[in-house]
């Protein structure tokens, strides 16, 4: 017997996993899978939302839950979450990673792997995290990132989060690519930022992905594209009916 095709019902609830690409924002692929079910099923509004932010310059992945399923978006957020970051050692920019120029360069030759290893595992367990300028923090109802964007000074106040991992994958005296495993509220651009503090130089973000979020892996996830072509020949609960 052949197998029927499964029917997807996005306004009972559906929770999809996505590789978000480079440069999107989150709000950009939240946006791009709303409006394409919304034609699919012919109507104006659907409930789509996410379980964490990515930062443009980051990609990896992203839970999205539509319908009914937005209800889960707090208990999915709070899952532990794993991240391949490559940091540049020996600089800084504003946002802590690409999307902004470099604004100071250091010293880097103190820097030894014994001495890069050592700092970075103080920044295991629980520790007190100032959220970077560039961020969706909110300041005064507004989103931190635009009044940094627009040159205002933005001050924001520390947070107790944990880091329950740090692996050095690869070192060099300009280079380190990290392993990080850490819950809820972690910025990985501002652990980078005070990494190449805590070694009396500077560091920010050229790469960023992330790898799993609770239980959600990348071999779970999919591109973009693929969802999209998909949804073509896909049945849904109210065409179904």
């Amino acid at each position: 017997m052949a197998e029927e095709a499964k029917v997807f019902d996005f306004k009972g609830g559906e929770i999809l996993v996505f590789d978000k690409p480079l440069e999107w924002t989150s709000f950009d692929l939240v946006q791009k899978v709303r409006n394409n079910l919304c034609r699919k099923m012919r109507i104006k509004k659907l409930k789509v939302g996410h379980a964490g932010t990515l930062d443009p310059m980051a990609t990896g992945i992203m839970v999205l839950c539509t319908g009914k399923a937005t209800k889960k978006i707090e208990e999915l957020q709070a899952g532990e979450k794993e991240y391949i970051a490559t940091l540049k050692l020996g600089a800084t920019t504003p946002s802590f990673d690409l999307e902004t120029k470099e604004d100071a360069t250091y010293e880097t030759g103190h820097i030894t792997e014994e001495l890069f290893r050592e700092t970075v595992r103080k920044f295991i367990g629980t520790i007190e995290q100032v959220p970077p300028e560039y961020s969706a923090v909110k300041v005064e109802g507004q989103r931190a990132y635009n009044l940094a964007r627009k040159g205002k000074s933005v001050e924001l106040k520390p947070k107790i989060l944990v880091v329950k991992e740090i692996e050095v994958l690869q070192f060099s005296e300009s280079e380190a690519k990290l392993r990080i495993v850490c819950g809820k509220g972690t910025y990985i651009r501002a652990l980078a930022r005070d990494i190449g503090q805590a070694l009396n130089s500077g560091a920010y973000l050229i790469g960023l992905q992330r790898t799993r979020v609770g239980d959600f892996t990348l071999e779970n996830a999919q591109q973009i594209e693929e969802f999209l072509e998909s949804l073509k020949d896909m049945t849904i609960a109210e065409e179904a009916k």
